[in-house]
């Protein structure tokens, strides 16, 4: 069983908790660094959400 997957079933069913976790996690971060890599936060913050199926992937169409 990878890291991921362990991870995924112990969050199983704390799935909201998890994200307001990152999303905080996230906000602060970007507090102490002046916003400086707000971008790749918010990329790292929308990959979590993706992989605890709280948010659909991004499709590309037009």
């Amino acid at each position: 069983m990878s890291m991921l997957d362990k991870l995924k079933s112990l969050l199983h069913g704390h799935e909201d908790q998890a994200t307001r976790g990152v999303d905080k996690a996230g906000d602060a971060f970007n507090e102490r660094t002046g916003n400086k890599y707000e971008g790749q936060v918010d990329t790292a913050k929308q990959k979590i959400d993706e992989q605890l199926g709280q948010q659909q992937p991004p499709t590309d169409q037009p």
